[in-house]
């Protein structure tokens, strides 16, 4: 019998409890005890090693990940105490949980299971009718019929029975990292193709949600691989454990004959088991979108998704983004670039894009936010309206940051980008981008602080890599003239060592090295500080704000003289000044 009994069985049976897993609940003798969330994943965990050492630190990984600011020993002791307590076990001499002084618990109890096909069987032994010596040919050929009946319900049973066996459900907590798809075909269009369009369609589920390549890229820092690393099934399982993530997605295509199939798989990334796996073929190269969006709104249905929001929120991938690969492949590579290579440097690739299919919306949404980010206004304007023109060739949440960009940088009009944000929350609970525009770009611009905190907040509880957020949430603390908050929210994504919060707007940014300095003197790292003003002086020399601050830097740094050097030059730029 497996280890994973939550995954194998609906009831767990151990002595006189049993705990029912559909329904969430530790029974004793037919009567429900309470015992909560935490204590119930730890008393699961023990069963599912039972016989087994469970140290504390692997009880610490599976239920809150392995970068986790808590109290940790106390919420286990917490824990174990009341599981103990709902058992009536006792420590001194305990039936199912025991102490190994120092490095965690084991569970000692024998534990049976009870899953469909144990119910199947049952039924069918209680169906069963009893044949007396003498019983007519009629009631014979009858009782013939009803075993095969009760073989073929068995049969049913038991392929449901390993049907979820197969694919056990995620919840609307979990998160899912996706690494690239393999390409055994030698045609480079399915290059990075196949996982941008895999992604489009998954972030139509109000249901899943994925690791944010933003946070992707923060994790590849940490574990000190190159932005352009290729996202292999190993390391996007080193990114699902450190992200505690739920699970990993990872794709093929291959050639058959002149078809091609298309393969997804979705693994436990701690313990590597299958959670469910997808195959598709198509009959033509031209197919294969269809095929990604066909793989996709299966996967979403089997491991858990309602029906009814699957057939809500699922756009075919041709009519989300592009019906040419060309074109969906110069899109995915300009995202890439942007992530290693800074905003500008993505602009061609978005461009190509747009030039193989001029009603790709999301590609004109792309390359207008990239304007945007370097400062071309009018640029950014013109491609944001093309953009939300085009809207009705885009996903549901595309349409969302479409229509708010559209406000925010062609119009101006932060009350529709409010309400624009406002419905694409609702829309989609557990996405963190309006979150982060409400907080970053529409309440700070409105003067309503208190608000931006609010979502601010949210922004990077739901996504506690992403690094501007915390520059967005620090700075309303600071216009509130709550300095501890904001120095508090900076320390945080200091300690996640995250990448230097204000370069993440772009790293060939003045204004970014600028407020950069800002954070560290902050943070008390005043020779930080000095090192990011002068970057900003660098690229914006002829600045009077950026002269003044470094100025300003060399002075906390107590480096007098070069202070009193840089106030002078200060002082002859404001005389130059027309």
């Amino acid at each position: 019998m497996s280890g994973e009994l939550n995954r194998l069985a609906d009831l767990i049976r151990f002595d006189e409890f049993e705990v029912d897993l559909r329904a969430y609940q530790l029974r004793r003798s037919g009567t429900t005890l309470k015992l909560e969330r935490i204590p119930m994943e730890v008393l699961l965990l023990l069963v599912e090693r039972r016989g087994q050492l469970v140290t504390r630190e692997e009880i610490i990984e599976k239920l809150w990940g392995k970068d986790v600011f808590l109290d940790t020993d106390n919420a286990i002791n917490t824990a174990i105490r009341k599981i103990r307590q709902a058992l009536k076990d006792d420590p001194e001499q305990p039936r199912f949980v025991q102490t190994v002084t120092g490095r965690g618990y084991r569970f000692i109890a024998q534990v049976g299971e009870a899953g469909a096909l144990q119910i199947a069987e049952t039924m069918a032994v209680q169906q069963k009718p009893v044949l007396s010596v003498g019983t007519p040919r009629s009631i014979g050929k009858r009782w013939t019929l009803i075993v095969f009946a009760s073989a073929a319900v068995l049969a049913l049973l038991f392929a449901a029975y390993s049907y979820l066996r197969r694919a056990p459900r995620l919840t609307d907590k979990d998160t899912i990292v996706l690494a690239d798809f393999s390409n055994s075909t030698g045609d480079p269009v399915f290059d990075d193709t196949l996982r941008q369009g895999l992604a489009v369609q998954l972030e139509q589920s109000p249901f899943l949600s994925l690791i944010s390549d933003d946070r992707i890229q923060q994790v590849l820092k940490l574990m000190a691989k190159p932005a352009d690393t290729r996202l292999t099934p190993e390391i996007s399982r080193e990114i699902c454990e450190r992200t505690a993530s739920a699970a990993v997605l990872d794709g093929s295509i291959a050639s058959l004959g002149n078809e091609y199939v298309v393969t997804l798989r979705a693994k436990d990334c701690r313990s590597g088991h299958i959670v469910d796996e997808e195959q598709v073929q198509a009959a033509r190269k031209e197919d294969v979108l269809n095929a990604l969006s066909q793989i996709a709104s299966r996967f979403r249905a089997r491991v858990g998704e309602s029906l009814s929001t699957v057939k809500s929120h699922d756009i075919p991938l041709a009519e989300a983004t592009t019906p040419s690969l060309e074109a969906l492949k110069a899109y995915s590579l300009g995202w890439q670039v942007s992530f290693s290579s800074g905003s500008a440097a993505s602009v061609p690739f978005f461009q190509r894009a747009i030039e193989i299919d001029p009603n790709f919306a999301s590609a004109y949404a792309a390359v207008g936010r990239m304007y945007g980010d370097i400062g071309e206004t009018v640029l950014s304007a013109q491609n944001l309206l093309k953009a939300y023109e085009l809207r009705n060739h885009a996903s549901d949440q595309e349409r969302f940051f479409i229509s708010v960009n559209y406000e925010l940088q062609a119009t101006g009009n932060l009350e529709k980008a409010r309400q624009a944000c406002d419905l694409w929350a609702k829309a989609y609970p557990r996405a963190w981008l309006p979150h982060a525009l409400l907080s970053g770009a529409i309440y700070t611009s409105l003067g309503k602080y208190e608000q931006s905190v609010e979502h601010g907040k949210i922004a990077i509880g739901t996504d506690p890599d992403f690094s501007i957020g915390y520059v967005n949430l620090a700075l309303s603390y600071m216009a509130l003239e709550h300095p501890d908050e904001a120095e508090n929210t900076l320390r945080q994504a200091f300690d996640r060592k995250l990448e230097t919060p204000a370069l993440a707007l772009d790293p060939n940014s003045a204004y970014a090295h600028d407020l950069a300095s800002w954070f560290a003197n902050v943070m008390g790292c005043s020779s930080e500080a000095v090192a990011e003003s002068r970057k900003a002086v660098e690229l914006d020399p002829l600045s009077l704000m950026y002269n003044y601050d470094l100025a300003n830097a060399y002075f906390l740094a107590r480096q007098y003289s070069q202070s009193f050097q840089q106030a002078n030059r200060t002082l002859e730029l404001t005389q130059e000044a027309p």
